[in-house]
């Protein structure tokens, strides 16, 4: 039988889209000038009115000047920015869909994500644009549906600032509580808000369509479940609750938890374009933060980078880790050293984010744990042949639920595949629930590589060394960094007749790798060299028994490949 959720079941409304329920007529418990957006670098601000009156503006820009109709797909290639959510918020009250996409991307990946979206436009900034130009070539983006954000406009004019959007609206800013009606009349349950690209293990990513109301659903889900825990606007300085912004906006993680739910719940997002330590320390004690969505890499750098010491981080209540497994060592070493707890949470770009999470009050007695399942959903855990496992035993996780998407996009296919017959979505990652209700992530069943939690497609990667002329095979596998607490890539090669196997030739063929790839797609893991790839019968790479080899050589067995 499935598990249903420990939480009480929500009302979750099905005739409300994602614009409305951020920014109608609904009660808050902050006032409309409440900061909700501010640059940690140059402390340039914008507060909810802000965000609702310029979105309306930007809306209006895109149609009046692009002609924009409803389902339109906009895409974002751009660093964290406190204008993204504006150009986001925009395309979603013009009744538009936003697609994010990986600001490290190259121009192969950039390009296919655009024709595969049908994107009408493409949001970047200056110092991404002449990728971007160049991917737009390739999709047969036109030019002038390129726009910047940032404080400048492009010198060389290749391209117009997002500003242009707003001017011709510059009179009509004082809308009354965002009642200015959608231009389109929004279906939550049908119209897609958000279409992010999930990386597979056998082929090109996977655009995930995500609803307004899969949307809707999950931010009232968290609202509920994390909200509740930072719902504190008052206070000497009535500035509330304050959370690093850290996560990647173009990743559901941080597009949800950080963009949105700051939005909804009225928290004040500081905002860093990437992650580095040591702003992240200075924006901690400049701003007092109190909270922050992180992955465990950013984890790890709080349990020992040196420079935690030399700051004020006395505000800091909790830590929330996500987008990968964390190790009880971490959680216990950030305790030991800032008595500041780190609890977990699961989720994935199928489930608009949020599946399990962990309230405060339980990080300690449940370490290790991701928490317990969102209100409204239900779990099964389940063996090989689709059969529900016993109490505490391990399986493959299958989700359903409000949040949980319907399908991939244009892809009858693989939604067919990822689904059950009885409507359960087929994570691909095992799971263990203990007698408490709360779920512990095993392992995975899917082959993708998580490095910082960003993912890296092994095909991809294989593909990539067999077009070298002097590699005869290769199969790629994630294997882990304590050092760094994430997964890294990691090659076996099968060189040519007559290609002599050395350290030099390992690190010439990484070095070559690294020049075709996006950046968290190097070969961290490095290269060995064998004498051949495990195969299948039909000629599918074995990734599992070379994981499994390696594991075993990890612990010191001596087992060869």
């Amino acid at each position: 039988m499935p598990y249903q959720s420990t939480f009480p079941a929500l009302d979750i409304p099905d005739n409300i889209d994602l614009w409305t329920l951020l920014f109608g007529p609904r009660h808050r418990d902050f006032p409309p000038t409440k900061e909700i957006l501010t640059c940690a670098e140059t402390g340039r601000s914008y507060t909810w009115a802000d965000l609702r009156n310029k979105s309306i503006e930007v809306g209006r820009g895109l149609q009046d000047q692009w002609g924009w109709k409803q389902g339109d797909v906009l895409a974002f290639y751009t660093p964290n920015s406190i204008d993204t959510p504006i150009l986001t918020l925009g395309a979603l009250w013009a009744g538009g869909t936003v697609s994010p996409a990986n600001p490290l991307y190259t121009v192969d990946e950039l390009a296919f994500q655009l024709r595969d979206s049908g994107a009408k436009g493409l949001v970047t900034q200056p110092a991404n644009l002449r990728t971007a130009l160049s991917a737009a070539a390739k999709a047969g983006l036109p030019r002038d549906r390129i726009i910047l954000l940032g404080t400048q406009p492009d010198p060389s004019d290749r391209a117009r600032h997002f500003s242009a959007l707003l001017r011709q609206h510059s009179k009509d800013r004082n809308y009354d509580n965002g009642k200015l009606p959608h231009p389109y009349r929004i279906t939550p349950k049908n119209d897609l808000a958000f279409l992010v690209y999930s990386s597979g293990t056998t082929g090109l990513p996977k655009g995930v369509g995500l609803s307004h109301h899969n949307m809707v659903a999950n931010i009232l889900q968290a609202s509920y479940t994390e909200g509740s825990q930072w719902r504190s606007h008052g206070g000497p300085t009535g500035d509330g609750d304050r959370q690093l912004g850290v996560l990647p906006f173009f990743h559901i993680y941080g597009l949800t938890c950080g963009v949105l739910m700051s939005i909804h719940e009225g928290w004040r997002l500081v905002v860093l374009e990437r992650f580095d330590m040591l702003q992240a320390l200075r924006t901690i004690e400049r701003y007092r933060i109190t909270f922050a969505y992180v992955p465990p890499p950013v984890v790890l750098a709080f349990s020992k980078h040196p420079a935690v010491d030399e700051y004020d981080l006395s505000s800091l209540k909790v830590l929330h880790s996500g987008a990968a497994p964390l190790t009880r060592e971490l959680t216990e070493a950030v305790w030991g050293r800032l008595k500041v707890p780190v609890k977990q949470g699961f989720g994935l770009s199928e489930t608009s984010a949020v599946v399990c999470c962990q309230v405060v009050d339980e990080w300690g007695k449940f370490m290790g744990s991701v928490g317990k399942l969102m209100p409204n959903m239900e779990a099964r855990i389940v063996d090989e042949d689709g059969g529900d496992v016993g109490e505490g035993a391990s399986g493959e996780l299958w989700l359903k639920g409000p949040n949980v998407f319907s399908g991939y996009f244009k892809n009858p296919e693989r939604t067919k595949e990822a689904f059950s017959s009885d409507g359960f979505f087929k994570t691909g990652d095992v799971f263990r629930r203990d007698k408490h209700g709360n779920f512990y992530c095993v392992d995975r069943l899917k082959e993708l590589i998580k490095y910082n939690g960003y993912p890296v497609p092994p095909a991809e990667l294989e593909g990539v060394l067999i077009g070298h002329t002097q590699v005869a095979d290769a199969c790629v596998i994630g294997v882990e960094d304590r050092a760094k607490a994430t997964e890294v890539p990691r090659a076996y090669v099968v060189l040519r007749d007559g290609v002599e196997a050395s350290e030099a030739k390992a690190i010439e063929l990484a070095d070559w790798v690294a020049g075709q790839v996006a950046p968290h797609k190097k070969l961290r893991g490095g290269i060995q060299f064998v004498e051949k790839v495990p195969k299948s019968p039909s000629g599918k790479v074995l990734r599992r028994v070379v994981r499994e080899e390696a594991k075993r050589e990890e612990r010191g067995k001596g087992a060869k490949l």
